[in-house]
């Protein structure tokens, strides 16, 4: 995904103190926070699922896959119905967001080539780094968050996914 110069919509989330942004033209809808239910064996990121319209999604943490730390739901918490695409099929998955902003423009394209050195987050899964009001914003390669979910922080399941295997499969959990 091409960001040089990049003027499309974009729906802007916070993912702890962090602004990101995702295409706009890959948002189906958010959602209010709902059941999950977790799937111990998968990547740690997407180690939930939800049902959405009577179609079981995979929820992705995008804190745990930017290594943040895991948080519990608040009341700002929204889920984000994204269409990837996935080895080439338009997938739908869903995505955690601690707060869903607003659709909006970025001001400008600050770059497009995101260093290795001095980035907190991996330069592969970032499209570009633009502005808005001010503000740096992270502009989240969607195809590529997913397509690589398997090596995701460390590529391990987390201890949060192991103790929820041993918990039993609480279908309401959220790991911290």
């Amino acid at each position: 995904m091409g960001f040089d110069g990049y003027t499309g919509p974009i729906l802007t989330v916070r993912l702890g103190g962090e602004l990101f942004a995702i295409p706009a033209g890959v948002v189906r809808e958010i959602l209010d926070m709902r059941r999950v239910t977790p799937v111990p064996t998968a990547p740690a990121f997407v180690c939930n699922l939800i049902n959405v319209r009577g179609r079981v999604v995979p929820l992705a943490d995008l804190r745990l896959r930017f290594g943040m730390p895991a948080a519990e739901p608040t009341t700002d918490t929204r889920i984000v119905v994204l269409e990837v695409g996935l080895e080439g099929e338009p997938t739908t998955v869903a995505v955690l967001a601690d707060k869903v902003y607003e659709v909006t423009q970025l001001d400008e394209v600050v770059s497009s080539d995101v260093p290795r050195i001095g980035s907190r987050w991996r330069p592969e899964l970032v499209a570009a780094i633009g502005r808005r009001n001010g503000q740096f914003v992270m502009v989240l390669d969607i195809d590529k968050v997913f397509a690589t979910a398997g090596d995701a922080a460390d590529g391990r399941p987390t201890q949060q996914a192991n103790r929820a295997s041993s918990a039993g499969g609480n279908s309401n959990a959220h790991f911290d």
